[in-house]
């Protein structure tokens, strides 16, 4: 079946140079982005019901920009004010950049890993051991970055500060495509929350990341497309490949 609509489980791009525009425009295909998940603050009674003090700590380990964003609006909301002397350490650059949307940045006071892996990180932690450090987290989440840290004895707390929900379709919604892309384990299950009845029939189901694909094959669904590849390190490019060889190299 040739594939004409395409919802991808994310929000819209903010740049019109995306990759995923260029991929409607070879192949006359309708993407459209619609997020499956949607993160929320825990309110400020649940977090002082986790009994933590934030002006305890004197140093934060960032793994998102979820983290950032929901811990700067706990503070807000708790009347914390940060210290300056407060040191950041964060998974990649790009979310050490992302601070700047509320603290003046700072290059002594900001660390973060060049590859994005949570090991990567901890020889910068180890190096400041004398810190208290505070980890920001969802309420779903693996236990690598505390095994790391305990292994390595680094004083931590660890804090649920936001979670992620079914961002649920309304009555009446349209949900008629010929594909659907997931980026989490997350966003399969809300696809089953909302369509419990679903029939993939001859639907394509695409995903991106092993823990993806395993919440697809969980759910008893047919994965047709998993991302990343040696020959498609992306999803923009793996859906490409995907489109260009399933709609027979057909351009518009």
């Amino acid at each position: 079946m040739k594939i004409k609509k395409v919802l991808v489980s994310q929000p819209k791009p903010a740049s019109e140079k995306s990759p995923y525009y260029d991929i409607a425009e070879k192949y006359g295909v309708k993407i459209d982005f619609r997020p499956f998940i949607k993160v929320e603050s825990v309110s400020s009674k649940e977090f002082r019901q986790q009994k933590v003090s934030i002006l305890d700590h004197t140093a934060v380990i960032f793994t998102s920009r979820h983290a950032i964003d929901h811990f700067f609006s706990l503070c807000s909301e708790l009347r914390i004010t940060i210290p300056e002397t407060m040191k950041y350490f964060c998974i990649t650059e790009a979310v050490a950049l992302y601070i700047q949307k509320y603290v003046q940045y700072r290059k002594r006071k900001i660390f973060f890993g060049a590859t994005g892996k949570i090991d990567d990180l901890v020889p910068s932690i180890v190096k400041h051991n004398t810190e208290k450090f505070l980890v920001p987290m969802s309420d779903v989440h693996n236990d690598e970055l505390k095994n790391l840290l305990d292994k390595n004895k680094i004083n931590h707390t660890e804090a649920v500060m936001y979670r992620t929900v079914s961002n649920d379709f309304q009555e009446g919604e349209e949900f008629d495509y010929d594909m659907l892309v997931f980026f989490s384990p997350s966003g399969i299950s809300s696809l089953m929350k909302n369509f419990p009845d679903f029939d993939q029939k001859d639907i394509k189901i695409g995903c991106f990341g092993p823990t993806t694909a395993k919440a697809v094959r969980d759910a008893g669904l047919r994965l047709d497309l998993e991302a990343p590849t040696v020959n498609a390190p992306s999803m923009t490019a793996a859906l490409d490949n995907f489109i260009k060889e399933t709609n027979k190299g057909e351009k518009k």
